[in-house]
Order: C-alpha cells, then structure tokens, then sequence
C-alpha cells in the first residue's frame, strides 16, 4: 500500500512538473515568473520583504515558496470547456499571471512613495527584466539614499484656549522633536495624538483637517524644519471663531429592540458599563470605553451610542441604545470517538442563560453522555466504556470581590467565575468519579495585551469505588511489579490547588505563564491539628490522601512575518513540577505527556518519553509515559497555497522527564549531562483549512531522531526512515503555538 501512494504521488507529480505553465499565455505575452525586490544597500528600516507588498503585479501562487501546483494544474486542462475535467481543473486551478508593464511603472511610483513617506526624500527606483521561454522575471530595485531629519520644529497654535490647555510652548509636551525621522509616520503619529488629546478635553468636532504641516528645507542638506499649526475654527463667511468644547447633558439609555422597549439589565448594571458621565466634558476615550464594556456582556447584542447638541449650550445628551439576546439558549451536539482504534459516540446537551440575574450573568449547565466499544480487552466482565458528566458554570462580567478600588475595576475588564463538575466514568477495568468545585478571575487591561487569571480556589476530589479483579492482581496486586506511580493513578485523592496565570500578545511575540501549588494550607493545618496518617505515611482530609505539589509552566511563540503570505514562527515550552510533602507523585492529571498534535509531531500523543524510557506494555503505559518536567521546541513555516488552504513545514524537537528515579521509568530522570541526548527530534508537514473563526488542522510528522531505541536505525530515523514504524497523522483544530 505504502509503495502504491508512492507510486501514484510520483506520476501526479510528473504530470504537473511535465505540464507547460505558458500553455495559455497569449502569443506576444509572458507569463509572469519570479518578482524581487532589492536595495542598493543595508539601511535599518528598509525591509525588502515588507516591500513587495507594495508591488501591484505578483507571480503565481507557489507552494512552500517553491512549486507553482496551481498554475500546474490549471495547465492540465485542454482547451474544450464543455468537458467537465477540463472545467474542474480550471476551477481549482490558478490562471497564469500574465505580465502587465503598466502595472510595473505605477508599482516603481508605489514604492517610490512609501520610501518618500519613511524619510527618503531622494529615493528613486527602477526594474530590471529578464526574459526566457515566454516568462519574464522582474527585479525592481529601489535606491532609498540618505533620509531626511527634523531640523527646527515649531508650534503654531491659533487658539487661544488649546494653545493654553495643550502648552506646547513646552518641549516636553511635544512629540516631535529635533533629529527626528523625517517620515509621513511621525507626522500622523503627533497629529492623531495631539486629536485624541483635545477629543478627550470636550472638543466633540475638532478633526485632524485642523492640522497641517508647513516643511522647509535647506538646499545641500539633510535637515527639514518643520511648523506644525493647529488651525481655529471658521464661521460661514471664512472668519476665524475659537473651536468650542462641549460637556454632556442628559445620559439616556434606550432601548434599541423595535419589538421590545425594555432593556433587560438592571440599572446599576447600565451605569457600571457607562462611562460616560454628565456635567463632565466630552471625551472620545469614555465613549470608546462605554462600547468595548457593553460590547463584551454577552446579554448586549448590539450597542450603538448618538449624540444631541443643544442649540444654546456647549451640551451633548447622549443616548445609548442597547439591544438584547434572547436570554436563553439550548444546543445540541453529537460526536464521533476514536481513542486508539475504539469506536464511540458521545452526545452533549448545554442550556444557557446569558442574564440569569438581569446583570449579564452567563450560567451555563452541559449534560454529557459518552459510550465506547473497546477491542482487545481479555478476562473482563465486559467490553464498554460509559462516561456521564454534568457541568455547571456561573461567570459575572466583573469583579466578585471586596477591597478593590472602583477605579480599577471600572477600568479592566474582568469576569468571576464559579463552577462545579461530576464526572463518571465506567470502564471495564475500574469505575472513576470525579467532583470539582472552583472560583476563579479573569480579567485584562483594556489599554495594554496582557492578560490575567487567578485560580482562587480548586477543589477536586477523585474517587476510585471499584476496580476491577483481573486489572487489579494483574497490576497493582502483582508482587513482581513495583510500578508506585500505576498504584498511585488508582487511589481515591484529593487536590486543593491555587493558581495564577498571565499572558500577553502583541500579533508578533506571545507569552503564556502559569503556577498553581496544591496541599500547603492543608498541610499546614494537619501538622497543626494533627490529622490521620494512612498506611503510606500520608496525612488524609476525611479519610482521603491529598495531593501536595507545586508546578510552573511557561511558553514562548515568535511569529516573523516574511512576506504578504509567509512567516517564519519559533516556539519554546518549558514546563516543571515538584511532588513533595505528602505526596512522592504528581496526580496523573497534573503529569506532563509529549507527543501529539501540540508537541513533537513525530510520536502520537503520549507517545514519547520520559527520556529514554522505551515503552513495554501499550495497555497500560500511558502512565508510565508521563514526566515531571517538559521541553518543547518547535519551527514552523507557514504559507498560504490558495482559497482558505494553508500550508506548513515543521522541526520539533523535546521531551519530558522524571525529576525523581521510578523503577518502572528506566532512563526516565532528568541529569544534566544526558538531557541533551535525550531530545527527540521530528519532522514533516501539514495543511490548515482556515475559516476565520475556527482552523481546521492535519499534520504528518516523521521521526527524525529517537531517543528510545535498541538499534541504531531505531535511534536516527531520519537516515533509515521506516514509514510503518516512524509515521504520525495529527488531526487537530487551532493551530499548535
């Protein structure tokens, strides 16, 4: 089978190679091949990438940078267009880019200006060509010389009141300043801060057009000065008037549903998301605000804000019209399972209500049933898995907490949420129930990329009512096997955690950081009050072991942009935890597993690790391939091939280890002088099917280097590549880092 998918993506291949991309180019035309864009130098800001983006006329589209398959494919079709192969290649296909000289010339005067617009005020550029076979290459090469600097900078301001409220006879009050950039960048920058300063001090109709620029420069050198004015007001008949700064009057709320003029939140509720307050002057900031704090109530389904201006007075009522969702929603949603080879069903039903109190509450409550047939299970009473759960989530859009400043909260946006889940799982080897309750804050700063989360309280007790004869003697019972993290998976437990985390994106570099400790106020208070030790030595909370342990994880994603469709994006995952205390163990839950769709694509989902460790038995070893500690380092290039289709090349590399030395984990602990040869290493490539809101994923990793192997080809699979032994399929939604 393997050989025939050779077979077949060798002959396709050659077609398309085989294939003439000039076959519908016009006679006395080119086809457009290769486009370049190049400076006669290296200058800080002039990147030849972000460049071409300013070329009107681009080649075909080429996979990876490299195989214009498109094009090809298009060419496969014959020229008889009532055939529908013919009209299905073309459709799924690429036309070829037929190359255009108008397009070049106002390309050369695109590129121009955007040089002029950063500086080079001498910038000049021109296109070389080369021509071959009916294809034409264009190089256009842009020559940006020296760039211009500010020289004097003065302020001109012809109003007297924002002359006095700005001061910008004071340099520190200016933004632009000797020796600065000379740029069409600078320049807006200064106007649209200085029109958001006066649109936050009540001037509702004062506009960038009342600023303009008067530049005058020196023959023979480099320096521009430069008068910035701020322009009054006129009147019908040209006369200069003072602009005129309004506060508000009457603040409104109304509601904006035609079928329905109750809106359905409690006033306090209205008045906590307005910032807009009256007697205080007009401020474009406030009203930005008022839009994002409505806008995130998930009972608000569109707000639009207008404005009244009394004819009189400087006054501005402001009526804010607020249309709700329906509160209540039920959904519906079945789905298939595959779990190593066993086939299921499970079917989730979610009741919602978006304003339980009138506040824009969210309850949420899911019941979920699952059920599987699991193969190859022998000695067992039967052969299903069933798992029931029910789930119950409250969030408030804000702050649930005393001693916090109104400032602050008015400021952040934060939900509080409280939520509790049954879980209970029946497998032919044992039964599991699981019971959660947590409360915990989410909450981020409207004016910087940060975000944050504090995990207050997490309480989650495990149990364990029944397990099965045969699972039990065969491996926990078993006299011969020593495996303590096995037994310790398959006791009742009892988790008491805290926990915080942060992240912060700006579209470029992204940082994620999360620490949680479990079992210290426990602990604290079985020394003090002399709690009951079990058989292990363990302090118990109402007859059940607690689990105390602390863990940090943090990940590091840098997205380089390459080009209009390409980029370039590095990822580095470092995860640690530390039993200690009452336990010798991390509960599995809080264990770390490499493998899968997120981590070294090689290797399947728990699939790897720790260390060296080489698994034994596959029933069972998804507990032994779990570390205390985790690496991850992936690069990714990634491209757009056509419609919503995606493409993607990536190294891995990582692992995960053990912190202390199990008997079952041979290999597994983590040692300085022996982590680095333990690093797995993968390769291959993927497709993403990207529909704006969801990204639907397929990566085919191979192994490259293994760190578990008994024969040298085993450990370097990239020079004895076995695709049987060696090959990973990865199905996911979202994109890995």
């Amino acid at each position: 089978m393997r050989h025939t998918i050779m077979i077949i993506t060798g002959v396709i291949g050659l077609m398309l190679c085989g294939c003439s991309e000039t076959k519908y180019v016009p006679e006395g035309q080119y086809l457009l091949n290769r486009v370049k864009v190049e400076s006669d130098g290296k200058y800080r800001d002039v990147n030849s990438a972000n460049l071409k983006s300013y070329v009107r006329q681009k080649g075909n589209t080429r996979w990876f940078s490299s195989f214009k398959l498109p094009l090809s494919t298009y060419s496969l079709a014959g020229k008889d267009s009532s055939k529908w192969i013919n009209r299905t290649l073309k459709n799924i296909g690429e036309a070829p880019v037929i190359y255009d000289t108008l397009s070049t010339t106002r390309s050369m005067q695109d590129l121009q200006m955007r040089l002029q617009n950063m500086g080079y005020l001498r910038a000049s550029v021109d296109a070389t060509f080369k021509e071959k076979k009916r294809k034409i290459n264009v190089t256009y090469h842009v020559h940006p010389r020296e760039p211009y600097y500010l020289g004097k900078v003065n302020y001109e301001v012809r109003d007297t009141a924002i002359a006095n409220l700005l001061r910008l006879d004071l340099p520190e009050h200016r933004g632009l300043k000797e020796n600065m950039r000379f740029s069409v960048e600078n320049l807006d920058n200064e106007r649209n801060r200085l029109v958001g300063e006066l649109a936050n001090r009540g001037y509702f109709r004062f506009n960038k057009d009342f600023i303009t620029f008067r530049a005058d420069s020196m023959p023979g050198e480099k320096a521009i000065n430069l008068t910035l004015v701020i322009h009054a007001n006129t009147d019908h008949d040209g006369n200069e008037i003072p602009h005129l700064s309004y506060r508000i009057g009457k603040v409104n709320h109304l509601s904006g549903d035609s079928e329905d003029s109750i809106i359905h939140l409690r006033k306090r509720v209205l008045q906590r998301n307005t910032f807009i307050r009256s007697g205080e002057l007009y401020s474009a900031k406030k009203l930005q605000d008022t839009y994002a704090h409505f806008g995130r109530l998930g009972a608000v389904k569109y707000t639009s804000i207008s404005w009244e201006e009394h004819q009189r007075e400087r006054l501005l009522d402001c009526n804010i019209h607020l249309s709700t969702n329906k509160p209540s929603t039920i959904s519906f949603q079945p789905e298939g399972t595959n779990t190593a080879g066993d086939f299921g069903a499970a079917v989730a039903l979610t009741y919602q209500n978006r304003n339980l109190f009138k506040g824009a509450e969210n309850l949420t409550i899911e019941l979920r049933g699952a059920f599987e047939a699991i193969k190859g299970l022998e000695g067992y009473g039967n052969d299903n898995f069933e798992e029931y759960s029910v789930e119950t989530k409250l969030t408030f859009p804000r702050f649930i907490a005393p001693f916090l400043a109104n400032s602050f909260r008015r400021r952040i946006n934060a939900t509080s949420e409280v939520s509790m889940l049954y879980d209970l799982q029946n497998r032919p080897e044992f039964h599991r129930r699981v019971f959660s309750v947590a409360w915990k804050y989410k909450w981020n700063d409207s004016r910087h990329h940060d975000r944050y989360r504090i995990d207050l309280l997490d309480l989650n007790y495990i149990s364990m009512p029944w397990i099965s004869e045969t699972f039990r003697n065969e491996y926990l019972n078993d006299t011969e096997s020593k495996n303590a993290i096995l037994r310790y998976n398959y006791e009742n437990l009892f988790i008491m955690k805290i926990g915080m985390g942060y992240t912060y994106n700006n579209g470029r570099i992204a940082i994620k950081a999360n620490a949680e400790t479990a079992g210290n106020l426990l602990h604290g208070a079985a020394h003090a009050l002399n709690f009951h030790k079990n058989a292990q030595g363990q302090y118990t909370f109402l007859d059940i072991a607690y689990a105390q342990y602390v863990k940090g994880d943090v990940d590091f994603t840098r997205n380089i942009q390459l080009d209009y469709n390409n980029q370039l994006v590095f990822h580095a995952g470092f995860g640690i935890a530390y039993p200690y205390g009452n336990s010798t163990i991390l509960p599995f839950e809080k264990r770390y597993f490499a493998g899968g769709a997120n981590s070294v694509r090689g290797w399947s989902v728990r699939g790897l690790g720790p260390g060296s460790y080489i698994s034994k038995d596959g029933r069972i070893d998804f507990i032994n391939q779990t570390g205390d500690m985790k690496l991850d380092l992936n690069m990714e290039y990634r491209t757009h091939l056509f419609w919503k289709i995606g493409g993607a090349l990536f190294v891995d590399a990582g692992n995960i280890w053990t912190i202390r030395s199990y008997d079952d984990q041979p290999g597994g602990q983590f040692k300085f002088d022996e982590f680095l040869k333990q690093l797995a290493v993968s390769y291959g490539m993927g497709f993403r099917l990207n529909f704006g809101y969801f990204i639907l994923r397929f990566d085919m990793g191979m192994k490259a280097v293994n760190p578990a192997y008994t024969t040298s080809k085993e450990h370097y699979p990239l020079l004895h590549p076995d695709f049987s032994r060696d090959f990973a399929f990865h199905f996911a939604v979202g994109l890995p880092f």
